[in-house]
């Protein structure tokens, strides 16, 4: 897991113009290696969600690159690049039932991609395409026939799954996969995703808001906050050795199944007017391999010494 699939470098994107325009992300600097899971964990506003379309081209970059297997695509491509960039990096969306053309048959929605991009050799084999991914995604081929508003929130998001995965793309984008699904269907969705990753050496970036959601399933989370990542390490690495003060309040909001512990816990609310940037400038520093945390020198060395 030491290829590096894609990366981030110094990535800063803003929206509108003038006074009017705002920065939503702030020099973000990650990579993600092939086979990995990396997961991107921030409260709604964050811009995890704007890092992840920025990826697939659907928001323009102030500054920084986007490198993805050691091409730039964070810049004018041809026609060709541009398809050939969408075949290996797809995207499963938050909402199943936004996302899905609910006047189009599951067949259809499956097949688009296989359609747009000659992606067959006739009528047969893109019918076994299709009905092989949807195997894969635990759904029958009588569902082809149907209609997406005719199927559970769970069964919507195996139908996005799927289409996302016919393609067999390298990069598979998750944008919040299970926060609109029932409790009792998010385990299931998520123990979908493990087995196919596993099965077909799928690449994914998990982009989600609940901590307790990605220790599952990542192999190494980035912490961002109103558009800055604070902290970048492994899964357990990160819930055992906190660093950041808003990591440790977002640790601090995972709820505990047991109700007298949870009454118990101490909420750790983070407020980031005490950082005192104005003179010691902040940067990513390495705490110890491979864990980083966003701090300037004097808060680096605190950092250490706890």
């Amino acid at each position: 897991m030491s290829d590096k699939l894609l990366e981030i470098k110094d990535l800063s994107i803003s929206f509108g113009e003038g006074k009017q325009k705002k920065i939503v992300v702030k020099n973000a600097n990650f990579d993600i290696c092939q086979g990995e899971t990396f997961a991107l964990v921030g409260e709604s506003g964050s811009g995890k969600t704007t890092i992840g379309r920025a990826i697939l081209g659907l928001n323009q970059i102030e500054t920084g690159e986007i490198i993805f297997e050691g091409q730039k695509i964070s810049t004018k491509l041809s026609a060709a690049e541009k398809s050939e960039l969408v075949k290996s990096i797809q995207m499963i969306f938050q909402d199943p039932a936004a996302s899905l053309n609910e006047r189009a048959t599951v067949d259809y929605v499956i097949s688009e991609g296989l359609y747009n991009f000659h992606l067959y050799q006739d009528e047969a084999d893109r019918r076994a395409k299709v009905e092989k991914i949807l195997k894969a995604v635990g759904l029958l081929p009588e569902h082809l026939s149907r209609y997406p508003h005719e199927f559970s929130g769970g069964q919507r998001q195996r139908i996005g799954i799927a289409r996302a995965l016919i393609m067999e793309p390298k990069l598979v984008i998750a944008d919040e996969p299970i926060s609109a699904l029932d409790v009792s269907i998010r385990a299931q969705v998520l123990n979908l995703l493990k087995q196919l990753q596993s099965e077909k050496g799928l690449t994914y970036l998990f982009i989600a808001h609940d901590l307790s959601v990605v220790r599952f399933v990542s192999d190494r989370i980035a912490v961002i906050y109103r558009g800055e990542i604070v902290e970048l390490a492994e899964t357990e690495e990160l819930f055992t050795n906190p660093i950041h003060p808003y990591t440790k309040s977002l640790l601090s909001a995972v709820p505990i199944p047991d109700p007298i512990l949870e009454r118990q816990k101490k909420l750790v609310v983070y407020d980031a007017t005490v950082h005192d940037y104005s003179v010691d400038k902040p940067s990513f520093k390495e705490i110890k391999s491979g864990h980083l945390v966003w701090a300037n020198e004097a808060e680096f060395e605190q950092y250490k010494a706890n």
